[in-house]
């Protein structure tokens, strides 16, 4: 495919994606629309997505990982993680209900964040780096969502729509990593008090500090680092978990404490009084 045809096809993509968000409607897969397999085409379509956020007003503070689970690459045929952008607008505080109809088909994964108090713009950044870099851990919720209909995704789809982010949680004490051994933490999240998902920090690609390395390596590559103050959540700790409305889920992640998330329950129409 000649680059005038991908490029038309990233515009094609973008208007499918875009049109969802518009409509709240989810669409057809856009792999169908951009070349087989090119990630790089699926790429520019999120670089596009985020360049008119951006330009709109929003804050970018961070990225978010995702394809950190070895059994979750298996399944859409790749072996590396991808990776999206998060705005500020998309950070839920604690406490604070999710809106009905905010997301379109939403499911919630923990994972831990880390916070960076350094720039990290070497392109072979060593673990030596990322320690010294980051501020602190926190627990996080990512919700997750996705644009396409019923998450019929490769990775192609998932690039192209933002790495099929949604909305975060962070939890609120910070954790500096001497206290912390962030392989060996162990995960529980919940769903109605009931537990849901399980894992370790070894199940986000040996550790969350690997999957962070990556993002640090990949994006300085793009001539895009990390930057002090920006938020990286690691990837799922556990299998990730369909959210309905009225949901409230609670994630615990030893060694850095609680995060939860609330879907408020549609209103019911009433006669009133």
């Amino acid at each position: 495919m000649n680059a005038h045809a991908s490029a038309d096809a990233v515009t094609r993509a973008a208007a499918v994606l875009d049109e969802a968000v518009r409509t709240g409607v989810p669409c057809s897969p856009v792999r169908h629309v951009l070349p087989e397999a090119d990630i790089d085409a699926a790429y520019a379509v999120q670089r596009r997505y985020v360049e008119r956020a951006v330009t709109a007003g929003r804050r970018l503070v961070g990225r978010k990982i995702g394809l950190t689970s070895p059994a979750v690459q298996r399944q859409l045929g790749v072996d590396q993680p991808d990776f999206g952008a998060l705005f500020a607008d998309m950070a839920v505080p604690e406490g604070a209900s999710i809106a009905p109809g905010r997301l379109l088909q939403p499911k919630v994964e923990a994972e831990v964040a880390l916070v960076l108090g350094a720039d990290l713009p070497h392109r072979d950044p060593t673990v030596a780096d990322l320690l010294r870099a980051t501020a602190f851990a926190l627990p996080a919720l990512e919700i997750v969502d996705s644009r396409i209909a019923d998450w019929d995704i490769t990775i192609v789809d998932t690039v192209a729509d933002n790495a099929s982010s949604g909305l975060f949680v962070l939890g609120g004490t910070p954790v500096p990593l001497d206290r912390v051994d962030l392989r060996g933490v162990r995960m529980t999240l919940t769903r109605n008090g009931e537990t849901v998902s399980q894992g370790t920090g070894a199940d986000c690609l040996g550790s969350p500090l690997t999957a962070a390395l990556w993002l640090a390596s990949t994006l300085a590559r793009l001539g895009e680092p990390l930057r002090a103050g920006d938020i990286v959540l690691t990837g799922a700790l556990g299998p990730m978990v369909v959210a309905a409305e009225g949901d409230e889920f609670t994630a615990h992640i030893e060694g850095l404490g609680t995060v939860g998330a609330a879907f408020a329950a549609a209103a019911t129409e009433g006669t009133g009084a």
